[in-house]
């Protein structure tokens, strides 16, 4: 079995300042991340080897982990991909992805209020995500509490901002309203609008 690996960063662990700090991408992404991929390969072996013996009683809490962990990873996976310096965050004016804000929020600045609000009420640890979903069509903005739960199935994550306390808590302490702000001025909107294409091709 292929295990999943921790995936680089795309730009130096300081390359996010002022707002988010060189320290603390340092301890989210080479020891929170990795955690998560330890944890899911782990789970992925005990399952493999439950299978191997033909014991399957422990199914319910590896699957847990599976879930737990995997979701972990691919949030944070995503979470590096849509951030970049500053100077390279350009919010969209026009566009496939701009309209689709415009119609399903009312406007590009509705559609950040309501994030930046569903960021900052996530009870607990958790990420507020942008994701279309594709049965109606249409963006929606979704909390995750942990990284799997209330989640919204076959919906496809275009941002995504993690709110635990170990990603923000070194610079901000327990100002997370603050940390949630500050977000957009490094959001990657050309990732997010190459997701988005992606996800309604």
């Amino acid at each position: 079995m292929e295990e999943y690996k921790l995936p680089d960063l795309p730009y130096a662990y300081n390359a996010l300042e002022p707002y988010i700090d060189e320290a603390t991408m340092r301890l989210h992404h080479d020891k929170h991340h990795a955690a998560y991929v330890n944890g899911l390969n782990a789970a992925l072996k005990k399952l493999e080897e439950a299978r191997a013996k033909g014991d399957l009683s422990s199914v319910q809490a590896l699957s847990k982990l599976v879930a737990f962990h995997g979701s972990g990873h691919t949030m944070h996976a995503l979470f590096w991909e849509v951030m970049c310096p500053h100077a390279k965050s350009v919010e969209p004016e026009s566009g496939a992805l701009y309209d689709a804000l415009v119609r399903d929020f009312g406007s590009l600045e509705a559609f950040k209020k309501h994030f930046s609000e569903a960021a900052k009420a996530v009870e607990g640890s958790g990420w507020a995500v942008l994701a279309y979903e594709p049965v109606g069509k249409r963006l929606l903005v979704l909390q995750a509490e942990n990284h799997q739960k209330l989640t919204m199935q076959g919906s496809i994550p275009l941002l995504a901002l993690d709110v635990w306390e170990h990603a923000y808590y070194l610079k901000y302490q327990n100002k997370r309203a603050d940390y949630v702000d500050a977000f957009w001025n490094i959001v990657n909107w050309a990732e997010v609008e190459k997701r988005f294409s992606y996800a309604t091709r």
